[in-house]
């Protein structure tokens, strides 16, 4: 049976309606939470199959006050990751943390929460199964800048990327596919730091909600296929 292991940034959040995906095909996985006390990172031996890195909230992948305080070694364990070609799925913050374990960056930007509409780029993206048109919810600070052998999947209106491969079986994703309404209104209540225009932002989540877990079946079923995990 396949293992996951998922490390966790925040309490709020989580996978949200991906478990419901991996459960559904058999997929095992377990949370890490660093950030608790007694808490810490899987160690290479013990991932599994694949990785998941979770968002940040809050927290960014620059220097400062504001890094966040495992970005170096979980940069370190994506590329052992990646050297062993495991799966790798970077979401939010994790996608950052991807982007620089592949030899990307990062670029500089504030905190930000809002839903984009994530258009296509690569007709046969995902085995042929990621949508023409799809939303994404953001929610983090800074941006992952994928290295230039990567292939991005879809883009926002802005141009940025909502969704990057690198290689067979490593992907980020600037918004969180799983995400739930409830994890994002944590994650406003809780900040010391609220993102401008957060109530419009929640509200479109919850008018885009069906939209958003519609679209996550055909993403999740062309993520593991082209990883080799079935789908």
């Amino acid at each position: 049976m396949r293992f996951l292991s998922v490390v966790q940034h925040t309490n709020p959040e989580w996978l949200g309606h991906i478990e419901d995906h991996l459960e559904g095909r058999g997929i095992r996985f377990g949370y890490h939470r660093p950030f608790v006390a007694g808490g810490k990172l899987p160690e290479v031996p013990t991932i599994g199959d694949g990785l998941i890195l979770l968002g940040g909230g809050p927290w960014g992948a620059l220097a400062g006050p504001l890094q966040l305080p495992t970005f170096e070694a979980e940069v370190r364990l994506a590329r052992a990751c990646l050297m062993l070609d495991k799966l790798v799925i970077g979401i939010g913050l994790g996608a950052s943390i991807l982007a620089v374990a592949a030899e990307g960056g990062v670029g500089a930007a504030p905190l930000r929460f809002d839903v984009e509409t994530a258009e296509r780029v690569v007709p046969d993206a995902l085995a042929g199964l990621l949508p023409a048109a799809f939303p994404s919810a953001v929610y983090m600070r800074d941006e992952p800048v994928p290295p230039p052998y990567a292939a991005v999947l879809a883009r926002a209106a802005s141009g940025t990327p909502s969704l990057f491969q690198i290689g067979q079986r490593a992907f980020g994703f600037t918004g969180h596919p799983g995400i739930r309404r409830a994890m994002l209104e944590e994650l406003v209540m809780e900040a010391d730091e609220t993102p401008e225009r957060a109530p419009e932002a929640l509200q479109r989540v919850g008018e885009t909600g069906r939209a958003l877990e519609d679209a996550l079946v055909p993403i999740m079923a062309g993520v593991l296929r082209v990883a080799g995990f079935g789908g």
